[in-house]
């Protein structure tokens, strides 16, 4: 069994486990010309922790998946609310010659701009060094960037910059996805 099948395996379970117990969910879907990625995140009643999983398809048979654990909290930036989660990214992918993963630490801040209701800027930031990196991956780095608009209360529209890249056994650099990206956000 690969690596990206597993993982995807062991997500499925706890997902099912504390839908039960969660208060706010989210789903997201994000589409480039080159990749579609779809998200789904729920939030424990009893904590502020945050738990996701994901799936990306990118041209070429490119298959990456991502587990998340965040803790999540409020805070101001420049008197601006913002909502800061701080936690790992367990990603793993699958393309047609080699496979791999990594346990990223990082985490994502959304500013909500008062002035503009409705608008808010997100950015996200995983890094994982070779220790946390395994089969063919020696280490990985995952950044997204967006603006988001709240159309209603259960939804979001957004743009931003994805980009995902790998160093692999070896000493060569890959890029899994990189680019620009639309989407939508359903909370539920």
């Amino acid at each position: 069994m690969n690596v990206s099948k597993l993982l995807l395996a062991v997500s499925i379970i706890p997902l099912i486990s504390i839908s039960t117990l969660t208060q706010a969910s989210d789903a997201t879907l994000r589409l480039s010309d080159d990749s579609v990625h779809g998200q789904v995140n729920l939030s424990n009643n009893a904590s502020n922790l945050d738990f996701g999983a994901g799936y990306m398809y990118h041209e070429g048979s490119r298959h990456i998946i991502n587990i998340d654990l965040h803790s999540k909290g409020q805070t101001a930036i420049g008197n601006l609310p913002t909502t800061v989660g701080v936690g790992v990214q367990l990603t793993g992918y699958d393309v047609d010659d080699f496979e791999g993963g990594a346990v990223g630490l990082g985490g994502f801040a959304r500013l909500n701009m008062p002035e503009v209701p409705g608008l808010s800027f997100e950015g996200a930031l995983h890094y994982a060094p070779s220790i946390l990196s395994f089969n063919d991956s020696e280490d990985m780095t995952r950044i997204r960037i967006q603006a988001n608009y709240r159309l209603i209360q259960t939804a979001d529209v957004f743009a931003g910059y994805h980009y995902l890249n790998t160093d692999v056994d070896g000493g060569s650099d890959f890029t899994l996805d990189e680019g620009i990206f639309v989407g939508m956000k359903l909370m539920f």
